[in-house]
């Protein structure tokens, strides 16, 4: 069974799961920001990237969540994925 058969029948590979994950993870980090900005504490005042200012509103809150985790969570997956790339070809090479 090649790979584009695997895929065509629906089963989950490793990049397709890790996207999924990630889109999940992002959303997860979206609703709780919304659910702090429903609540309100004291002294909210969100940052983005310590530059853009944020209102502590439930769709602020969400916003800063998910552009938060998602940024980080992104560049840390492309650093393993360019260190598996490099890793593989080096292998490869002998």
């Amino acid at each position: 069974m090649t790979n584009n058969e695997r895929v065509s029948n629906g089963e989950w590979n490793g990049p397709r799961f890790v996207v999924l994950l990630y889109s999940c993870l992002v959303g997860v980090a979206a609703v709780f920001g919304y659910v702090i900005g429903l609540v309100r504490p004291a002294d909210l005042n969100p940052q983005l990237f310590m530059v853009v200012d944020l209102p502590p509103t439930p769709l602020g809150m969400a916003m800063y969540g998910a552009i938060t985790v998602g940024a980080i969570l992104g560049v840390l997956l492309l650093l393993v994925r360019y260190v598996a790339d490099e890793y593989d070809t080096a292998e490869n090479r002998g």
